[in-house]
């Protein structure tokens, strides 16, 4: 409790009831739509939105990609039912996850109270940034017919990235950002910013993936194409978390309303 509400045990009012209290803040009265809002949290909204929408659209693409990695992995023979392919692909997926998503968790635990927050966003938004452009330049001419050993290395860093930055980070910060009586719903519009971005990238996938040609492989253009859009979108990214998120590392729940006091006595 000490560590959380950044008081030490001696001085919890139940503990010490007589305790001096600070004078009376006058309680803040403007509504979440108004232009008082704006000016104090509108800066801080609009980066948590843009960033998991960003963050989404790339995450959610990543997913669907691995359907079309499946079939060169995994060998449909006619001796093999139903039951058996399932097997077959849901252990590519625990590999998968196993090997990335899970350890990018893992890293984000032990850094994050380390290094900071915005850091490991921009971080991950980089690193991103690179995977697809490693992976989408080269698509038409190589990777469209040769989705070997490194191109599933790459496949697997764009993972561990995801978790090891944004896709972490972005429902991290909005939960401390905002002062107590705007946090879960200013959490909620960031969230629901960024499923819209997810539907973008699953509509864009199909896009992307859709051949004229019955080959069961993707438009080697159209997803070049994709590819280095979603590498724009990581870049895009890495600019709004450099200059727009605040770093929110050591600072406990109570400075927001500390925050939020100093702004009503300014105004």
């Amino acid at each position: 409790m000490k560590k959380v509400l950044d008081v030490p045990m001696s001085e919890i009012a139940e503990d010490s009831p007589i305790r001096l209290k600070p004078p009376a803040l006058p309680h803040p009265s403007y509504p979440l739509l108004s232009k008082r809002f704006l000016r104090r949290h509108g800066v801080d909204l609009f980066c948590c939105a843009a960033t998991w929408f960003l963050v989404d659209v790339v995450f959610y693409s990543s997913n669907l990609l691995q359907s079309q990695i499946y079939h060169r992995f995994i060998k449909d023979n006619n001796d093999v039912n139903g039951y058996k392919l399932a097997f077959k692909v849901a252990r590519f997926q625990a590999i998968l996850a196993i090997s990335s998503t899970i350890p990018g968790y893992w890293v984000t635990v032990y850094f994050i109270d380390r290094i900071g927050r915005v850091k490991i966003q921009m971080l991950g938004f980089l690193f991103l940034a690179l995977v697809y452009f490693a992976i989408g330049i080269p698509y038409k001419y190589y990777w469209s017919e040769n989705i070997s050993v490194g191109f599933m290395a790459l496949y697997s860093l764009s993972f561990f990235f995801s978790n090891f930055g944004p896709n972490t980070t972005t429902f991290i910060v909005p939960a401390e950002l905002f002062p107590a009586r705007f946090r879960s719903t200013c959490h909620g519009i960031a969230g629901a910013v960024g499923k819209v971005g997810a539907i973008i990238g699953t509509i864009g996938f199909f896009w992307a993936s859709r051949n004229e040609k019955d080959s069961g492989k993707p438009n080697p253009v159209r997803m070049t194409v994709a590819l280095v859009i979603l590498d724009v979108v990581c870049l895009v990214g890495l600019l709004l978390t450099y200059f727009l998120t605040r770093e929110t590392m050591g600072r406990s729940l109570e400075d927001n309303e500390i925050y939020e006091d100093e702004l009503i006595y300014n105004t």
